[in-house]
């Protein structure tokens, strides 16, 4: 007689499921659970396309969300142009050194003032290519048009001077603004006017990295990336050293398993580190650079990682810093922004440059071993026979803290996670066998 066993998810997560219980409390009753009973996250919040929708009002227009580099803001004139829930907008310093934000829409007829690569722009100004509606760094409109710098004859320009018309005063057609905020060496916007300060979404992170300097670090290589694959797991694949044997035979010699600590405390965050940092092997590593001479023993030792809700993934090591921001443009695409920065005292280092290359090269190398992998999940995922997975809780106890975030946010919950009740709590230990 063959007896066939039941699987005990089969009746879990039924797809599809119906957009608006993507809103509701029960359908992630499962997930909800400990992370040792947990099963993992809906897997249309990674395939449908009415819950990224959802998502990008309930989690993207609602949170920090990284949008660039200080330094790549550090002068008037310097801005950054990122899209954040659907919108573009505009980060500068104005010329008293204030950061500020802007939605990325003349106040004239919507035209978008700026596209997506410009880093810096003219005379302090940003001008409209449309009418040439013109606002300065603060926001203010100068002009209606501004004729500065344009070829019509000045007997012309009383044609398209707006000064006289009624119940008109420019200095009510200022850019609309946005929230912006900094930490570190990362600039943060968010679309909602209530939210909390971002120091309430970070929690202890600054505390626990201010050893580092962080605002004193340069951003020194960029690289883009595709991936076809939800952002949320490229997340959550960064979360989880589970994989590290199968998927990164070079990273797991300089990140050793057993000398992985989950390291996070209250914030919107999720966090593990790597102490000691092994020596490089053939095929690289970390090492390279002078480490920032003014860091504890511990933290001259250690790399730190954290997962920044929703989207920003940052590698914290003595000597540079690796930072992932998966921009999602779909439920099944991301477009990755990666760049390594560093302190300039590290690089004061004559081989500076071919250290940076090194280090360059080896988190291509990762980075492109983790694409593939989570393109694969993608696929996966997409199968109506997949109804969700069992959490693996030594491993992924990070990954069940970023996905309840993100439950929280989709049902309407606005709240911080606690940390754990120690500092560090080491997750593997040669000889285990007991993963579940």
């Amino acid at each position: 007689m063959t007896i066939s066993r039941v699987d005990p998810y089969a009746r879990l997560n039924p797809r599809p499921i119906p957009p608006e219980a993507y809103i509701k409390e029960e359908t992630y009753r499962h997930t909800r659970a400990p992370v040792d009973l947990a099963v993992t996250l809906i897997p249309d919040a990674y395939t449908s396309h009415e819950f990224f929708e959802i998502e990008r009002e309930r989690v993207f227009a609602k949170s920090w969300v990284v949008v660039g580099f200080a330094s790549q803001v550090e002068k008037p004139g310097q801005v950054i142009v990122a899209e954040v829930a659907g919108r573009s907008i505009i980060v500068a310093r104005d010329k008293q050194g204030k950061l500020r934000a802007f939605h990325n829409v003349c106040r004239h007829r919507a035209a978008k003032l700026l596209d997506d690569d410009v880093r810096m722009v003219r005379n302090n100004r940003i001008r409209c290519p449309y009418h040439s509606w013109t606002y300065d760094l603060e926001g203010r409109c100068l002009g209606t048009p501004l004729f500065e710098g344009s070829d019509i004859p000045k007997e012309a320009q009383v044609a398209f001077d707006m000064s006289g018309v009624k119940a008109f005063d420019k200095a009510d057609y200022g850019l609309l603004p946005v929230r912006v905020e900094n930490w570190g060496f990362l600039v943060f916007v968010n679309l909602d006017t209530e939210a909390e300060p971002l120091a309430k979404q970070l929690g202890d992170l600054p505390e626990r990295l201010s050893g580092h300097r962080l605002d004193e670090w340069r951003v020194v290589r960029e690289k883009g990336y595709h991936v076809a694959a939800n952002y949320k797991l490229v997340g959550e694949n960064f979360l989880e050293y589970y994989h590290l044997p199968w998927v990164h035979p070079e990273l797991v010699k300089v990140s050793r398993m057993e000398d992985h600590y989950r390291w996070q405390g209250p914030g919107m965050y999720s966090g593990f580190c790597t102490t000691p940092i092994s020596q490089n092997s053939e095929a690289g590593g970390w090492q390279g650079l002078p480490p920032l001479s003014s860091l504890s023993e511990e933290d001259a030792v250690s790399a730190r990682f954290a997962l920044l809700f929703p989207n920003t993934a940052i590698s914290v090591l003595p000597n540079h810093a690796f930072v992932i921001v998966a921009k999602p443009v779909g439920p099944d695409q991301t477009l990755e922004k990666t760049v390594i920065l560093s302190h300039p005292e590290s690089l004061e280092d004559p081989d500076a440059e071919e250290k940076l290359n090194q280090l360059m090269r080896f988190w291509d190398l990762v980075n492109l071993q983790d694409i593939e992998i989570v393109e694969r999940v993608q696929e996966g995922i997409s199968n109506p026979a997949y109804r969700g997975g069992r959490m693996c809780y030594k491993f992924e106890e990070t990954l069940h803290r970023y996905q309840n975030m993100i439950v929280d946010k989709m049902v309407g919950i606005d709240q911080v996670p606690p940390g754990d009740e120690e500092g560090m709590v080491q997750m593997f230990r040669s000889g285990e066998t007991d993963l579940a």
